[in-house]
């Protein structure tokens, strides 16, 4: 009834359902649409081009590549450090602090100048080739040309309009998309690629720019320290969350690159890749529904609970199979993606994959703590996994390479989601174990077992990979679909 009421309003006057917000589901429902259709673009756009990309020039020029943007990406955190979140966590509860909207802009741009500094300093004692230090000068002015949009997008997402957010996004992925394709298929190699990251990521900046000072909200650069000062109290611990964060999802590439592994950090992003598009509707998902809940928190605890238990049921729905289909399938994906000379990566691929099952858990219980003014809690669950990672990192690597690297990734979510789960219990009103989150997630284990066996039977599994998957999501959809008719699951209550 739900996805038909939903279909019904979408029919009868589709311009006012997906542009405005009216009810809180309707809102969720907009905002999530409009960021799947970004993502999905976008995220399918560049892992085209990354797949050509890693076919043209081989796994160790590749390698070369995913190493500098790893490096840069360990730094880029510095031009953020959790402003975009509180940002739109303060913007969405009281409308009249978008007037210090200014100096949030002009810090942004400050913060983003130390970033520069520190990837150009730090790109001198990573690697002694000169080539790849160049194309770290390149992609560090790149990614932080890229990551500038993310406060223009934090202040729309605090006024929920992300359909401008997506129309964004989608523009930057095709001209990016399109530059990298024309490059990679007249000039190709590694400095002229990232020349072309820049020069696209440059152009629609300035759009965005453009756009959002005349028709959202009329800017200027703003001085005042005071807001500075109070914007960076609430964000450094959101801001050490995502250096601690980025240092256990960069780390292994960069420690592989230092010590000489190039192929294998070729190898290995190369899962990581098909990995990172995988988690897309989490991130979707936690976007959408964190300026609900940061709104319900202060309404009431029962609103709070409910919307919470809302994202973790779509979360688990989607993570089981994810893993359980991504093990089966794992060497038809990348063989179809990368062809036979990354047959190396299938074992990264599956380790990832579980790994990845697990961030859509994290997501939720980090998201809550952020919203119940907990951050200093991420930041300390973020630390000890950030520690962890390094020390497993140090242990597995120069024995197992790209797959001990794998291996430390999933040992250091695993232990970041108990934390997490331990947290949430502790310092939140919300319940994050209950009896409806349990069903649900064993609604989603029965699920998974007969779409694995539909897809391991032989005649399936032998067809092209993008018909085993449909195949695969549409047998899971069904069970659960019965399941949730016969137990009635949508009737159980926290």
């Amino acid at each position: 009834m739900r996805v038909y009421n939903i279909a019904k309003n979408i029919f009868l006057n589709p311009k006012s359902f997906l542009l405005d917000n009216k009810t809180v589901k309707q809102t969720i429902f907009k905002n999530t649409f409009w960021l799947a259709v970004a993502e999905g673009i976008s995220r399918l756009l560049k892992l085209i081009l990354i797949i050509y990309v890693a076919r043209i020039l081989g796994a160790t020029e590749y390698g070369k590549f995913t190493f500098a943007l790893a490096f840069v990406s360990l730094f880029v955190i510095f031009s953020d450090f959790g402003l975009s979140h509180i940002t739109v966590r303060e913007l969405s509860r009281e409308k009249k602090k978008e007037k210090e909207f200014s100096s949030i802009f002009t810090l942004k741009i400050l913060l983003s100048t130390g970033a520069l500094i520190l990837m150009t300093v730090g790109s001198l004692f990573i690697t002694p080739d000169q080539d790849i230090q160049k194309v770290i000068w390149i992609l560090a002015v790149y990614i932080l040309i890229y990551s500038f949009s993310e406060i223009i997008y934090a202040f729309l997402r605090a006024r929920q309009q992300m359909q401008y957010e997506a129309w964004a996004k989608i523009l930057q992925a095709i001209v990016v998309t399109g530059a990298g394709f024309y490059i990679i298929l007249n000039f190709p190699s590694v400095q002229n690629l990232s020349f072309g990251y820049l020069f696209a990521s440059s152009i629609v900046l300035i759009f965005i720019l453009l756009f959002f000072h005349f028709k959202i909200y009329h800017f200027s650069l703003g001085w005042d320290k005071t807001i500075w000062r109070k914007f960076l109290a609430m964000s450094w611990p959101i801001g050490f969350v995502a250096i601690f964060a980025t240092i256990y999802n960069q780390i292994d590439s960069v420690m592989m690159g230092y010590w000489g592994q190039i192929t294998q950090t070729g190898w290995y992003n190369a899962a990581y890749r098909i990995v990172n598009v995988t988690i897309v509707p989490a991130v979707l998902i936690s976007q959408c529904f964190y300026p609900v809940l940061s709104i319900a928190f202060k309404e009431s605890k029962e609103k709070l609970q409910n919307i919470w238990n809302y994202q973790m049921e779509l979360m688990i729905t989607l993570a089981v199979p994810l893993m359980i289909g991504g093990i089966a399938l794992a060497p038809g994906i990348i063989d179809f993606i990368y062809g036979p000379s990354f047959s190396p990566s299938v074992l990264a691929f599956q380790i990832l994959i579980i790994m990845a099952g697990i961030v859509f858990f994290i997501y939720a219980f980090s998201q809550i703590l952020i919203v119940s003014n907990q951050q200093k809690k991420n930041f300390w669950i973020t630390f000890t996994g950030a520690v962890v990672n390094i020390v497993l990192n140090l242990i597995l690597i120069p024995k197992y390479s790209l797959y001990g690297a794998a291996i430390s990734t999933l040992i250091t979510m695993l232990l970041i989601f108990i934390l997490y789960l331990i947290a949430t219990a502790k310092f939140t009103s919300v319940r994050p174990l209950n009896l409806k989150i349990f069903l649900v997630f064993l609604g989603a284990i029965f699920s998974s077992v007969p779409m694995y066996f539909a897809i391991s039977w032989p005649l399936t599994y032998n067809l092209n990979v993008i018909l085993t998957v449909l195949i695969g999501a549409g047998v899971y959809l069904i069970c659960l679909f019965m399941l949730n008719k016969i137990f009635r699951l949508n009737r159980i209550k926290p």
